[in-house]
Formats: structure tokens, sequence, C-alpha cells
């Protein structure tokens, strides 16, 4: 379904679904610039409507019932992770030669988003094989490489993105995984921590140092598949997104054919650095539909509750926090776009994406709490779902770059555009 509807994208020029004739009105205009239609950020092509409105459905009919038992057991229903596949949802920006579905990176942003409002467990399995995975082998794979590889991850295989360590978090390229060469393959022997989707993933981006005398310029990226060898040890029991699994991965001598090397010998550092800053805009998105989907189940309850003789939205109170929230929502909002656009359109977003992740989970955090007050006592229980949003949202400061790595990412702009 989402697959035949997005394949008319073909991550290329924005078009805009409506243009707004010129008018003399303030509260309606539109500036055209040489032949240049100029739009705000929320509007969207109409494939990006359609493939908005596919996942909504997706989201709500299939993840939804399954949502809280997930939470529960902590694990992912297989029936999701085959339903992904199924509606194109794992291939978005991969050619349809390929098995994907050809669109945008902006339709990659808006699944992530729309699944969030519904499960970011489900969203973020969905954000690291598509912004992460997928992305690598689709920008530094051989044609060999993008024929073998990517088919089997739109179509039916996971992937997962294996770069943290023990002793490397925020400063990743400290990594202690290496790699020998031995013949036609390389021999691989290391850990790695806190690996998304690695308990269900059966392909691997395993970053490891082929030369430790080099540092960071010996940082190499392979892939491999479960059935080499890849061990999945500890799997984490935490706070949050408890359906998405983070586990340990252990190498002994796990054997890689040479072909396996993406992007080249010593050249993992610079594909890490720019897929992840790409991958901080749909950390963003996840962030931005986490909150928007406590916002939509707590705010209609306001108006349902009645003390003191009216709704409990109607108080001055609560109009001040609803209003700061939609306020919060809506900047997070604009600042996740935009770093989308930007990305898409070729435009550097390094800045843009640490902006957008630092303030989306800030947000989330904020919206889910307050949701959780605004509902009381029940808000507070696991019946309504709301809670669960703000164990989710935690993680938002932590992975793809705490806040602080954001900030200190921000600040080195400033200083570089201020100091000259």
């Amino acid at each position: 379904m989402f697959r035949a509807a997005s394949r008319s994208l073909r991550a290329t020029k924005y078009r805009p679904k409506r243009l707004v004739e010129p008018s003399r009105m303030f509260s309606v205009s539109a500036i055209r610039t040489e032949g240049l239609q100029l739009n705000s950020l929320d509007t969207f092509t109409e494939e990006e409507d359609m493939f908005r409105d596919s996942v909504k459905r997706f989201a709500v009919d299939v993840v939804g019932p399954k949502v809280r038992e997930m939470d529960e057991k902590e694990s992912m229903d297989p029936n999701i992770i085959q339903g992904l596949f199924e509606q194109g949802l794992m291939g978005i920006e991969t050619s349809a030669e390929h098995g994907g579905a050809e669109a945008s990176f902006v339709s990659a942003i808006i699944a992530i988003e729309e699944l969030a409002k519904v499960d970011p467990s489900v969203s973020v399995m969905c954000d690291v094989h598509n912004t992460l995975v997928n992305t690598i082998l689709r920008k530094y794979g051989t044609k060999e490489q993008q024929d073998k590889w990517l088919p089997l991850l739109s179509e039916s295989k996971l992937g997962s993105f294996c770069l943290s360590e023990p002793v490397s978090g925020s400063d990743a390229f400290a990594l202690q995984t290496r790699a020998k060469k031995d013949g036609d393959h390389w021999v691989i022997n290391g850990s790695k921590m806190w690996i998304t989707n690695s308990h269900e993933a059966e392909i691997f981006l395993i970053f490891a140092n082929v030369d430790p005398s080099k540092g960071y310029k010996g940082i190499t990226c392979f892939i491999a598949t479960k059935d080499m060898g890849v061990q999945i040890a500890k799997k984490e029991e935490k706070l949050g997104i408890r359906a998405s699994s983070t586990c340990t991965l252990n190498f002994d001598d796990l054997r890689i054919p040479a072909e396996n090397i993406i992007g080249g010998e010593g050249k993992g550092y610079k594909l890490a650095i720019e897929i992840l800053n790409e991958g901080r805009i749909g950390i963003a998105a996840q962030m931005l539909g986490l909150a928007q989907g406590a916002f939509d189940k707590a705010v209609p309850y306001t108006y349902q509750r009645t003390q003191f003789g009216q709704p409990i939205g109607t108080f001055q109170g609560m109009q001040f926090q609803i209003a700061e929230a939609a306020v919060e929502l809506e900047t997070a909002r604009l600042l996740t776009y935009n770093a989308a656009r930007r990305k898409e359109e070729g435009r550097s977003f390094t800045k843009e994406a640490a902006m957008a992740k630092y303030w989306a989970s800030q947000v989330a955090q904020h919206v889910s709490g307050s949701a959780i007050e605004w509902c009381g006592g029940v808000g507070f229980t696991r019946e309504t779902g709301i809670e669960k949003f703000w164990r989710d949202s935690k993680i938002g400061a932590i992975y793809e770059g705490t806040s602080n790595i954001q900030l200190q990412t921000i600040a080195k702009f400033i200083q570089q555009e201020y100091s000259q």
C-alpha cells in the first residue's frame, strides 16, 4: 500500500501541494521570487500527505492494539516487524529497483513521527533501519553491495547499526573492537553495547578499527549477518522503549569477507559522523511524534473531566499549560522539518539537526510529563498509555548523541560564526 503510493516520490525537488495566490491581505500572502514559490514548513507534497495518512492508519490500526502488550513483555511482536516490511516502511528512500518505496527523506521523517505518536518503540526500529543502516548502503555501498543487501533490507531482513561500546559512548571513536586481515577475510574481535534492533536483526553494520596506530582513521565499517557468528549477549531491561531491543553484542573471531567493507578501509569514522547527523533528525521526529501522541491523548480528557462545575481544561491555569505545550510542539515541529528539508535540498544541516534533536527531546519530556499531570491519577496508570510516553521520552536526551553533545555542536557553529 505505502510502497505503491510513494513510488512517485523520486527524492528530488520539493513540489508544493498548493499554490497560494498573492493577496494584499497580510494574513493570506505568498512571496514569489523569480518563479520560486516560498511555502511554510508545514506544506507538504500530495504524495507526502498520502504517505502520512497511510502510516497513520497502520500505526493506529495495526500497532496500536499491541502497544501495551509489547511494552509489558519487553518484546517486539514479529507481526509488527513483518507488517513494516509488507507496507514498504523499511525501504522508504531505497530505490524501486532494490525493492524500496523510492520516497523522499522527509517521507522517512513523516513515517517516524507518525509511528511514534502510537509507539516510539516501533518508531525507533523503523528509524534506525532507514536513516542509519539503509542510508549507509545507499550512499557508500558499491553497486554489488547495494544489489545484494538493499533488497533484503527493503523486504525482509532487519538491520542494526553497531557503533557504541562499553568504553565509547559520546566518545564514539574510542572504540576497542579490532579487525585483522586474514587472507580474503577480516577477523573481528570485541563487543558492542546499547545496540538497537540487535535482538531481531539479521544484518549488522559493525564498526571496528583495522589499524589502531592511526586512531579514528583506522575505523572501518563492515557488514555482517547473524549466521556469520554475531553473538547476541545481554538484552537490557530498560525504563522506556521496552519493546525495542537493546543488546550487548560479542564478536569472537568473527570472520567477514573482505568484500563486505563499506566505503573503504579507514573510512568508517566519516560514514558514522555523516550518517548520525541524519539520524538525529530521525530521533527529533520520534520525540516530536511521542510528544504529540501524549498531547493528543491527554487534552481531550481535560475537556471531559469536570471539577467544581466545569471542565478542568477550561481553568485558566490549565489553559496556559496546554497552550505552552502546543507552542513547544510547534517549535519542535518547525526545527525538525527545517532540518529535514535542508538535508533534502543538499544544504548544510548539522547545526539544525542538533537543534532539532536537542529541543524535541526536551519537549517530549516536558509535554509527556505534563500530560500525566493533566489527567491526574488516571494519567499515572498504565491503562491510558500516557505514562508510557513519559518513560519513552527519557531516551531522547541520550541516544544518537546526548543533549550535551548537541549543545556542544551548536556552540561550535556559533563560535565559528561569531569569532571571525
